[in-house]
């Protein structure tokens, strides 16, 4: 005899926002049903610690989902607790969920229909793809009912005494919309599945109809084969009956979640080849992985979570419009997303691998997600095992070249984003130098090699290799022994501006002014006495170029080279002005005080520079004197990284001195007098010369 109860009219409302709202993502209904069986099951799993009797009903722990096309049901079915009569008037649809209301608020506030589970009210997805549902279900300690409501207000219950027995368990049944059929595609579910509860603990069967083709005895052909008998036929022949092939389709159970999650097995126990498959199967890479790192965290929170860094970077690592990261959420095995932007750093968006939260709701949304304490504490535990993951790596050196050529970027994109972590990423990252050309070296290594006497880390930023190793801003460090990283990576400038120091040692860049090297009283007199007898030459330099320096002083960087141009200590380095004025979308207006005061040291000690003295001593005014000059600064231009403004006039410079050189007539005034060119000439254009090469 059936009973019809009328639903609460918070739960009517619900159903009324399910049913005739718009919702893209319907597909959530069965993460959702699978979540309550395995609920279920673990209820019953759970009692049967206390009282094994309980499993005697039904033995196997299962979720089974079986499409049914010609009714247009699907049907999902549990060998969990079940519900007694009480369960299924209070459970479903009298007794509202403290959650109803709630869910129903963060709906009408723009949420997602994917929260539902959150607030316990699940079961209701059912709607966005049924008009009608059937709930037949068994409790050990009640008789079989059949629940049915097709959401109109009121819901019956009914003892089933006709249908099959279900012996313990519910069984879902979804009369699907006509526009919902896709669910009872094979592909739909498999796909819905694998993406959302494929690490269940308990097995998901798929009923699935498969044609199988049967040999059955032709009796035509063995009556013909009497007629015409040949003599020669041997005995083994005679014995072989003709057969002909039959199709017949055959229902069988496909086990959907044969990926076990392994995230909840001890480490220990796991094999090398387990981890290779999970990462394939996680990532679709066809590689192993370089790395991986298990574990779990216990305590005010509980979570478990396998990363992994793979051989290579992807061709699209830094792509902004793809996924931020790799990681992918789960609670209690239940898939909930893979693109949560607060779970890890944008700069480790190459570390991929699962996070198993015991602490957090359910189907947590993105918004209530944003404001979990819970996900802080999870971020700060996963950054702080990537760091050891990356420390293991740097154990052996073959792997950690593999890992630095892949994802060096990322972890300089650290360093400039991470302050917390700044000095960990730091002892990671490897440069060439003055003393290690063919091979990286770390900044460890660096302190190691450091002599006494050095206070400082020094280094000097360029666009390549070719372009810094033999920078005139490198010749007395190099003189002194003390060794000068060469950063040629765009990035690097990023980084090491953000770093300032590592263990106890300032960074210092080579190329910018305040370079203060460790000398003795004695050089830093004889310094400040060439300062004083260069004063004129300073002076008068300064004035031809205007504005296109700020100073002009005597260096302590330079040995051989006549002069380089250093910068600001705190505006950009000549490479970095390089780098920003190849941004396609930058913004003009920084340049304008980013842009680096320039100044132009100059070498006391060399020929050309003593020969200009001299010149300034006798005529200040001499006009080669300021055509030499501006070729001096130019060149200095070039050699220090910077761009020329204006290379036409340059050339025009270079080609009088070519003409001087091979004693060309040409009507210009403003040729340099004959005795000085030459000498000038000579030096400039083998600097020169070097330049081209």
């Amino acid at each position: 005899m059936s009973e019809t109860f009328g639903f609460q009219a918070e739960i009517s409302q619900l159903l009324d926002l399910i049913i005739n709202t718009f919702y893209s993502n319907k597909s959530i209904f069965l993460r959702e049903l699978i979540s309550n069986a395995s609920d279920a099951l673990d209820k019953i799993r759970y009692q049967s610690l206390t009282d094994p009797a309980q499993l005697d009903t039904e033995k196997d722990l299962y979720i089974r989902i079986t499409p049914d096309k010609e009714n247009k049901l699907l049907k999902i079915r549990d060998t969990g607790i079940g519900m007694t009569k009480a369960d299924l008037v209070n459970n479903l649809g009298t007794i509202a969920k403290s959650g109803t209301k709630a869910f129903m608020e963060a709906l009408s506030a723009g949420g997602d229909v994917s929260m539902i589970g959150q607030f316990g009210v699940g079961f209701y997805s059912a709607y966005l793809v049924a008009e009608r549902v059937q709930v037949v279900t068994k409790h050990n300690d009640d008789e079989q009912y059949i629940w049915e409501s097709a959401a109109g207000g009121t819901f019956t219950i009914t003892p089933d005494t006709d249908g099959e027995p279900l012996g313990r368990g519910s069984e879902l049944r979804l009369y699907l919309k006509e526009d919902q059929l896709e669910y009872l595609e094979e592909k739909k579910i498999k796909e819905i599945v694998k993406k959302h509860s494929e690490f269940i603990s308990y097995p998901i069967q798929l009923v699935v109809t498969k044609e199988v083709e049967k040999e059955v005895e032709d009796d035509e052909e063995v009556a013909e084969g009497e007629d015409k008998k040949i003599e020669e036929v041997e005995d083994e022949e005679n014995k072989t009956k003709k057969t002909k092939k039959v199709k017949e389709t055959k229902t069988e159970n496909e086990e959907l979640n044969k990926t076990k999650p392994i995230w909840t097995r001890n480490p220990s126990d796991i094999t090398a080849e387990e981890y290779g498959s999970f990462y394939k199967s996680l990532t679709n890479d066809w590689e192993d992985h370089l790395a991986v790192k298990h574990f779990s965290v216990e305590g005010q929170l509980e979570f478990k979570a396998i990363l992994f860094v793979p051989k290579r970077a992807p061709f699209d690592l830094f792509e902004t419009k793809k996924k931020r990261n790799n990681i992918k959420l789960y609670v209690r095995r239940v898939f909930i997303m893979d693109d949560c932007e607060d779970l890890i750093p944008e700069y480790l968006n190459f570390v991929k691998g699962i996070v198993d939260s015991e602490d957090l709701p359910l189907n947590i949304s993105r918004e209530t997600l944003q404001q979990n304490k819970i996900l802080k504490v999870i971020r700060k535990n996963l950054v702080k095992k990537c760091m050891d993951l990356f420390s293991e790596i740097a154990e052996d050196k073959d792997n950690f070249a593999k890992f630095y050529e892949a994802f060096a970027k990322n972890i300089k994109l650290g360093i400039h984003e991470d302050a917390q972590n700044r000095s960990k990423l730091a002892e990671f990252l490897r440069f060439y130098s003055t003393k290690s050309v063919d091979e990286q070296t770390s900044l460890k290594d660096y302190i190691t090699r450091m002599p006494e006497i050095q206070k400082s880390i020094y280094y000097l930023t360029g666009e390549s290799l070719a372009s810094v190793r033999n920078s005139p801003f490198l010749e007395v460090l190099k003189k002194k022994g003390f060794e000068v990283l060469l950063l040629v990576d765009p990035i690097d400038e990023y980084a090491v501006t953000q770093l300032k120091e590592f263990e106890g040692k300032k960074l210092v860049c080579v190329s910018k002014e305040g370079l203060e090297l460790e000398e003795t009283e004695e050089e830093k007199k004889a310094r400040e006495e060439e300062a004083k007898q260069f004063e004129d030459l300073c002076k008068t330099i300064k004035d031809a170029l205007g504005d296109k320096v700020e100073k002009v002083v005597v260096s302590n960087r330079i040995s051989d080279s006549p002069c380089v141009l250093v910068t600001g200590q705190f505006g950009w380095s000549s490479n970095m002005e390089r780098i920003m004025k190849a941004q396609a979308l930058r913004d003009s207006s920084m340049s304008s005080y980013m842009a680096s005061k320039k100044t132009l040291e100059l070498n006391p000690h060399n020929p050309i520079v003593k020969e200009l003295k001299k010149k300034v001593a006798e005529d200040n005014a001499d006009k080669s004197v300021r055509d030499l000059t501006f070729l001096l600064f130019e060149t200095a231009l070039l050699t220090s990284g910077f761009v020329l403004d204006d290379p036409t006039s340059f050339a025009k410079r270079i080609h009088r001195m070519i003409s001087l050189g091979l004693d060309v007539d040409e009507e210009e005034e403003s040729a340099a007098p004959a005795e000085a060119a030459p000498a000038v000439e000579e030096v400039e254009s083998g600097s020169k010369m070097e330049e081209i090469d």
